[in-house]
């Protein structure tokens, strides 16, 4: 059996042409949604997903700021333009591109986005809501993954679900996102012992682990759908997954490459998040 292949270049170009019409629609009403960026330093990765974002607002008709600022930016600068973003109506989505230098405390820069503006879901607000089940603005990531996911036609409700990886930023979001899907979600981590055992029992496994090519076919139980966020840059400069697809595919019923897989999805969330604080900023169903 070989796997079949979770596009997420596919799916992100099909959420994406929903949302340009509806951006389209929006427009012709008077308004536009606005997402600012804001970038500080000269980190290479941080550049490219900078630009990235830049071109899919182009693309999908919105309103765009890019605030690029130095590596010697005072925190006192960088809160200063949260709190104009906060207060400027036609920014309807903020975020600040991480990692940010080590003199500025990110913590406190992202706790004084104004929640509703907050399309990374990363406030305390927006984090708790999602624990407690409440509405929320998603983290992006997690919120792809669970949008690949349901696009296999697989039903989560019931379904044995493993999260390898306990990050903020992935592994616990998207195991409390997996849970208000109805599944039963076991974590494991790098003190989980018998790890490979527990994920042979996986009927969805979601791997966040940041170790290239660590989770083999003897991790993965047949039939099984596995989604791979890990984006690692190999010795030869290839980039490769937290999965060893190769291997994984020969016993998986579902796989996501990287790239191509989790990776589309993001910055489309991050665009899908933005569209709908517009509207709830805007007072539109």
């Amino acid at each position: 059996m070989t796997a079949d292949i979770i596009s997420g270049k596919a799916i992100s170009e099909d959420i994406r042409g929903n949302i340009a019409q509806e951006v389209q629609m929006l427009t012709g009403r008077g308004f536009r949604p606005g997402l600012a960026v804001v970038l500080v330093g000269e980190d290479p990765a941080s550049q490219v997903y900078v630009r990235n974002k830049e071109k899919a607002c182009h693309d999908l008709g919105f309103y765009s700021e890019v605030h690029r600022m130095s590596d010697s930016s005072s925190e006192e600068d960088v809160l200063a333009l949260v709190d104009k973003l906060n207060r400027q109506n036609n920014i309807h989505g903020i975020l600040v591109q991480l990692p940010l230098p080590k003199h500025i405390d990110e913590k406190a820069v992202l706790n004084a986005i104004a929640v509703e503006k907050d399309v990374d879901g990363f406030h305390p607000i927006n984090v708790g809501n999602l624990v407690i089940g409440d509405d929320s603005l998603l983290p992006c990531t997690p919120a792809g993954v669970i949008e690949l996911i349901k696009r296999t036609g697989i039903e989560i409700a019931g379904k044995h679900a493993v999260v390898i990886g306990r990050s903020n930023i992935v592994g616990k979001p998207v195991s409390l996102l997996l849970q208000r899907e109805n599944a039963t979600v076991t974590m494991c981590h790098s003190r989980t012992d018998k790890m490979n055992e527990i994920a042979q029992m996986a009927d969805i496994l979601v791997v966040a682990i940041g170790r290239a090519k660590m989770i083999d076919a003897s991790y993965v139980k047949p039939g099984a759908v596995v989604i791979d966020v890990g984006m690692n840059r190999l010795d030869n400069g290839k980039l490769a997954g937290d999965v060893d697809y190769d291997s994984a595919k020969e016993v998986a019923g579902y796989i996501t490459p990287v790239p191509g897989g989790v990776g589309p999805m993001t910055i489309t969330m991050l665009m899908q998040n933005t569209l709908f604080a517009s509207k709830r900023l805007n007072g539109i169903d």
